[in-house]
């Protein structure tokens, strides 16, 4: 069995257990893209990086692509001992390239009053007690929204029970994976072409963004957002080192930039446009 990370897996704690999972059965992995922090010995021998990630002492696998030492560790291993029973699936690939033709739905549903609101919940995730903000304000989200969320902390929101499987009236999904933060990209386009498509501006879309900050591509992903000129947007749990008072002043005048507060409270505001 081989596995391909193909994101910032190993250093996030919704990802770290699944990894855990995946080493403790010996299986050998390749990261592809992003972060990576150095591997105990216990299982450095498994890991495998390609493309643009490297550390000290991992084997990387270069341009020729030769994965045969992978495959060959892959083929040495004793594999899964037992699979989960029943089955669990969840959907994934809601990129623009899916959601785009399904623009008219969606404007259909807002029309109709079938859609309230659409929330986009992600970023990056971490230790933190309070990044539960996340899960709790998905969670009270209305039956009538919709939620478009991507990065590690995503996985906050797909394996909520009370989130799993639930559709609004017209039988979309109320949660739609975009994917990783590779994948902001597809959000930013469904946004602006939503708003082509209403012809109004992203910020009169009934859209709201609360952003789960921890490195160096959430913070790409937000001044994108800023460049753009978003504004409304929720960041946390805390407000990044590099938005020193000053700037953080600046942005709340001109962008309307918050901080992450209390999800309920923060909801209510949501809905009302702020």
């Amino acid at each position: 069995m081989l596995f391909v990370l193909c994101s910032r897996s190993l250093h996030r704690p919704s990802n770290i257990i699944r990894v855990l999972i995946l080493i403790s059965l010996l299986q050998p992995t390749v990261v592809t893209t992003n972060c990576i922090l150095e591997p105990r010995r216990a299982y450095k021998n498994r890991i495998f990086t390609m493309n643009e990630v490297g550390v000290d002492g991992v084997k990387h696998i270069c341009e020729d692509r030769d994965f045969s030492e992978v495959i060959a560790n892959a083929k040495s291993m004793k594999g899964f001992p037992k699979t989960v029973e029943p089955a669990d699936f969840h959907t994934v690939g809601f990129n623009h390239r899916v959601v785009l033709p399904l623009a008219g739905k969606v404007i259909e549903a807002a029309k109709a009053g079938d859609l309230s609101r659409i929330f986009l919940i992600g970023g990056c995730d971490g230790t933190e007690w309070d990044r539960n903000y996340f899960t709790d304000l998905a969670e009270e989200t209305p039956s009538d929204s919709i939620i478009l969320t991507l990065g590690c902390a995503k996985n906050r929101l797909i394996r909520s029970p009370k989130l799993k499987g639930e559709t609004i009236a017209n039988g979309l999904p109320r949660v739609l994976d975009m994917g990783q933060c590779n994948d902001s990209y597809s959000a930013v386009v469904v946004a602006l072409e939503l708003a082509k498509a209403l012809d109004c501006g992203v910020n009169d879309l009934p859209l709201s963004l609360a952003v789960s900050h921890l490195e160096q591509k959430a913070a790409a992903v937000l001044l994108t957002l800023l460049h753009l000129g978003v504004k409304n947007i929720r960041l946390g749990p805390t407000i990044p080192a590099f938005l020193t008072p000053g700037v953080l002043e600046l942005l709340s005048k001109e962008f309307n930039l918050m901080p992450t507060g209390d999800a309920s409270e923060d909801l209510k505001l949501m809905m009302s446009g702020k």
